[in-house]
């Protein structure tokens, strides 16, 4: 093993010593003595010594390593049959090892650690919690939490319902996915609650109800809330959907087959009717799907396209020999080799995403990860039953990965097509706009009201073209009077603008308290956005579109105007309207500056962004407005009452209207259960004691 060499591991100038730069530049010097970098070098050397001395001691056992930066940061979290030998690969030259996650590694390792471990199995399952406790930079990373749906199906609740959920937990019930689209999970929902007749109300619901819902008028449920329904056969549907989701349809429609016959015999003719639609579906789903191999063996089969620090990975969910699903990841700024993208891989998705149940045979992928056999045997215990990692060479086995890889590059190409024209349409709309950057992220801000009342305002997200309804926001207006639509947006975007210019304020400090970090570690950051990625809800946008010709327009530059954001692009987009000789006039978008609005043609790529920027922020104004309007309706006079607590909803079950609350004596109120004196107190303060009662006991 060489000594990495020091130019891959050389900072730049103050990035150990930031005291040495503050002095130069306190002194007036342009470049510091030759003295000033004395302590950062020694430090870099000292931190070289330590890490060699430990790469020289590493055992030969399997465990987990840890690679930190110099601030204590934790890198990357790997796993390894022998410590020795896969740590230092990392740091030998002269190889031929061309891995993308090398240069990186040397010129940022600054520490590492290990962790011996019994068995293989005993490391992935280690290497697993670290990456959860410690949120390594480098390590694969699938998805956000909310991006994908599961079904739920808890079967020991005495009348279980499916459900879509987002977060798998170990509690017992059964989870089946994940869909990788919301649609297509909901889909799949409601292809059950059509057939297999299981209760879809929550259980606050089933346990409220007094009569049956529409869903048993349109036999979609047997109503268990309400009427005395047989368990047995309950169960028989639980089981069946259990079946179906699993994409065992052979067994599912033998055991269905079973129950038709039986139940034509017993003269059950709605029951047979009944299963014969199960029968029907199953076979619709079954004929739409490529039987790959006749065997009873389930398989989830990666494949695996990479362009540079690019990987598309696609999983190919078999299930009986037919090609249940298809789930497509796309990683980008991944650094590390192909192996250990695998490894991240199985353990982050069979070990947050996907349910126990639904861990299958066989698992192919195109090149074994290191410790391969260690998380076979995490998958075996997870199962209960034996789970195996192949890397096939001949048989069928092999077209099935080959189709996994083919699906795998075809997914990344168009989703590259897909960017390509996205950046192309961008572009677009930045020349005809005259915008200073490409305007990947659009805001539009729009106002509704009814009748002048319950005012709201709503400013709403685009990301590349697509809703990104995590920065969403509504706002209740209340400092304008009713119908003051120009007060209302000067409102709205006041606000907005004041926690924009507060988050620029917050971001130019954390710049110049991380001044030491320098441009180009910036730039290998993984995904390219920096720390405050997560906390930038409030940035500013590349682009702000108003609903509204000049007028609102002219308000939107007021409200920057006055905060002193003068370089934010705002533009007004015009509705579409007629005439009074009926002709329809396009859409106009008006600039700052400009008398005449620059006209869009309809099906543009320019007015594609902007239409639906103004779509969205429209509904959901709207949205916002009615749910203020509801809450308004629904609220009553004791809503505003402090001291009354749970009191308030217990007062109008018993006594039946607001009315009769203020009808009612002390004596009356207090006999309702679960109200005190004190409730009596508060409610006292604000609705006095009946003039009746008030005349008698005088």
């Amino acid at each position: 093993m060489s000594e990495p060499k020091g130019n891959d591991n050389e900072p730049h100038k103050g990035d150990d010593d930031p005291d040495a730069s503050d002095n130069g530049k306190s002194e007036g010097h342009n470049k510091p003595d030759k003295g000033d970098n004395k302590p950062a070098k020694a430090d870099k050397d000292e931190r070289e010594k330590l890490l060699l001395a430990k790469l020289e001691s590493l055992p030969t056992r399997s465990g987990c390593y840890l690679f930190y930066d110099k601030n204590r940061a934790c890198l990357y979290v790997g796993k390894a049959k022998s410590l020795r030998a896969r740590v230092r690969s990392y740091f030998q030259e002269n190889t031929g090892d061309e891995r993308y996650f090398i240069p990186i590694l040397r010129r940022l390792v600054a520490d590492l650690e290990t962790v011996v471990t019994a068995t293989e199995k005993e490391a992935a399952v280690l290497e697993n919690d670290l990456i959860k406790k410690n949120k390594p930079r480098f390590n694969v990373k699938l998805r956000d939490d909310k991006d994908f749906l599961c079904l739920r199906l808890d079967t020991k609740k005495e009348w279980p319902l499916l459900e879509t959920v987002r977060r798998p937990e170990e509690d017992g019930a059964r989870y089946f996915g994940p869909y990788h689209s919301a649609t297509s999970a909901r889909r799949t929902l409601h292809l059950v609650n059509k057939h297999f007749q299981l209760r879809t109300c929550t259980d606050a619901d089933f346990a409220a109800r007094k009569r049956p819902c529409l869903q048993y008028q349109i036999k979609r449920c047997l109503a268990p809330c309400v009427y005395e329904v047989d368990k047995g056969y309950y169960d028989e549907m639980v089981r069946s959907v259990a079946l179906f989701l699993e994409g065992r349809h052979d067994e599912l429609t033998s055991s269905l087959e079973d129950r038709m016959r039986s139940a034509s015999r017993s003269m059950e003719f709605e029951r047979a009717a009944i299963y014969r639609d199960q029968l029907k579906a199953i076979v619709a789903i079954r004929e739409a799907q490529r039987v790959v191999a006749i065997k009873d063996v389930d398989q989830d089969v990666v494949g695996l396209y990479r362009e540079g620090s690019i990987i598309e990975l696609e999983l190919l969910i078999v299930r009986s020999g037919h090609v249940k699903d298809t789930l497509s990841f796309s990683l980008r700024g991944v650094e590390l080799p192909d192996e250990e993208v695998l490894s991240g891989f199985l353990g982050d998705y069979y070990g947050t995403v996907v349910d126990s149940g639904n861990i299958p045979d066989e698992v192919l992928v195109p090149l074994l990860p290191d410790g391969a056999s260690g998380v076979a045997e995490w998958l075996t215990d997870r199962r209960g039953k034996k789970a195996v990692i192949l890397r096939p060479q001949r048989g069928p086995r092999v077209d099935l990965l080959k189709m996994a890889a083919d699906n795998a590059q075809h997914a990344f190409k168009e989703k590259q097509r897909a960017g390509d024209d996205l950046v192309a349409r961008l572009t677009d709309l930045r020349d005809k706009l005259r915008l200073p950057s490409l305007p990947r992220r659009i805001e539009c801000c729009d106002i509704s009201h009814l009748g002048g009342g319950d005012t709201v305002g709503s400013i709403v997200s685009l990301l590349d073209g697509a809703p990104d309804k995590k920065r969403y926001k509504s706002y209740n207006v209340k400092s304008v009077s009713d119908g003051d639509d120009y007060g209302a947006m000067y409102e709205v975007l006041a606000r907005r603008f004041r926690r924009g210019k507060e988050a620029l304020g917050e971001k130019a400090e954390d710049d110049s308290e991380d001044g030491e970090e320098t441009s180009e570690e910036r730039a290998d950051e993984i995904g390219g956005k920096g720390k405050k990625a997560k906390d930038g809800d409030w940035d500013l946008p590349d682009l702000l579109v108003v609903d509204g010709g000049r007028g609102q327009l002219q308000v939107a530059l007021s409200a920057a105007k006055d905060l002193g954001l003068h370089g934010l692009p705002i533009v007004g987009l015009a509705k579409e309207r007629e005439t009074a000789l009926g002709e329809k006039l396009v859409d106009r978008v008006y600039l700052p500056g400009q008398k005449n609005g620059i006209p869009l043609r309809p099906g543009s790529s320019s007015l594609f962004f902007l239409a639906r920027a103004r779509d969205e922020a429209h509904r959901f104004a709207n949205y916002a407005r009615e749910r203020l309007g509801k809450r308004g309706r629904l609220r009553s006079e004791l809503d505003d009452i402090s001291g009354l607590g749970s009191a308030k909803k217990t007062l109008l079950r018993e006594l039946g209207s607001l009315t009769a609350v203020r009808a009612a004596t002390d004596a009356q109120i207090l006999a309702v259960p679960g109200v005190t004196k004190r409730h009596l107190a508060a409610l006292r303060k604000v609705i006095a004691v009946p003039e009746k009662v008030e005349e008698g006991e005088e």
